[in-house]
């Protein structure tokens, strides 16, 4: 089960979180979630707008990926104390997206209701993903069933094709990471909640494929892999090793094997210099938020603070430059987007909690 409440004593040179940086992150994560609401929600159609202030050609209403940030915000924000409710909120318009086309229903990026979209694997393993650490908090047996359907319609993606591995999309020829790592975090926690072997055989071998391919020597992660040319995208993104780390500490508290535990120390060590090297995120603020997912899951076995140290260093330069005085956070040359917004609000909860 993933770690609920982590409380840290640091000694030495070392920053750490404390009473008061619970207050401060708490208080941010308050006022930028009124944000939210106002500014993103469109009560009259049960809807979220995709960004703060419309563009011309933009969709009525949000595809699905900043919904899928939202809900697990919502759920740290639960498990803070903050919110009751607010995943089944979310949860409700998420539905509004669900998609029965063969094989296998999923959730597309548009409502269908509102003319539909694409299906990409890695938008429905977010939301298992957020649901199953609902679950672990409130077993609902609706949590867990999403979550099985979503495991289903996810493994639509396997095939042999390069020895393995999930595709991003449907129809698409690309292997990605943030396909493969989030859908072994969804097929552990499975393992976790039901005991089933197969969820843990497939969590291991879509584990050892993206080490096989998608891994560099320092223990980050490429994007993605192209069949079937064999073309290796070297992007490194900090959501992808962020699952990555969060898929070896899964497996390591599965199984105690001191390789997994490794792998995740090491891709820690290569993200707080790659990531989280300067005063300012590398990337975007949603895909931090998975990173720290890792961090915080890593501080079960490891107390060293550097890691989140490092991150809460780039958090504070966000509140100190980038928060308006309404609570969103808006970065030079970026639209005010909800994906963004969302993972701010996941990662300030989360700080939050850990001071707690």
């Amino acid at each position: 089960m993933l770690v609920r409440h982590v409380t840290l004593t640091f000694l030495g040179s070392f920053l750490f979180l404390t009473a008061g940086a619970q207050d401060t992150y708490g208080t941010a994560a308050k006022k930028l979630r009124n944000a939210i609401n106002l500014q993103f929600y469109i009560p009259e159609q049960g809807y979220y707008r995709e960004n703060a202030e419309k563009k011309p050609d933009e969709k009525p209403v949000s595809y699905l990926w900043p919904l899928c940030a939202l809900i697990q915000a919502d759920r740290e924000e639960e498990a803070l104390g903050n919110a009751t409710g607010q995943v089944d909120k979310t949860l409700a318009v998420i539905k509004k997206y669900y998609d029965d086309r063969p094989p296998h229903p999923g959730y597309a990026s548009y409502p269908p209701p509102l003319g539909g979209g694409d299906r990409f694997y890695d938008d429905n393993q977010w939301i298992g993903i957020a649901l199953m650490d609902a679950w672990f908090t409130e077993p609902r047996p609706e949590y867990l069933s999403i979550s099985r359907s979503i495991y289903d319609f996810m493994m639509m993606a396997s095939d042999t094709v390069g020895g393995g591995g999930l595709y991003w999309e449907e129809g698409k020829p690309t292997k990605n990471t943030c396909s493969n790592g989030p859908g072994i975090i969804l097929s552990l926690q499975l393992y976790k909640a039901t005991g089933e072997k197969s969820f843990l055989d497939t969590g291991i071998s879509l584990y050892n494929w993206v080490n096989q391919h998608l891994r560099d020597t320092e223990g980050l992660y490429w994007d993605n892999i192209t069949y079937p040319s064999g073309k290796i995208d070297r992007r490194k993104f900090s959501y992808n090793t962020g699952t990555m780390m969060q898929s070896a500490l899964y497996l390591y508290d599965i199984t105690s094997d001191e390789t997994y535990l490794h792998h995740a120390k090491l891709s820690a060590m290569a993200a707080r210099a790659y990531f989280l090297s300067g005063p300012l995120f590398r990337d975007d603020l949603w895909f931090n938020a998975v990173l720290l997912r890792a961090l915080q899951h890593l501080l079960r076995y490891d107390s060293n603070p550097s890691y989140i140290d490092a991150f809460k260093g780039c958090v504070d330069n966000e509140l100190k430059n980038n928060q308006r005085p309404d609570g969103l956070f808006v970065r030079k040359g970026q639209a005010v987007n909800l994906v963004n917004q969302a993972g701010m609000l996941e990662i300030l909860n989360r700080l939050a909690l850990i001071s707690k």
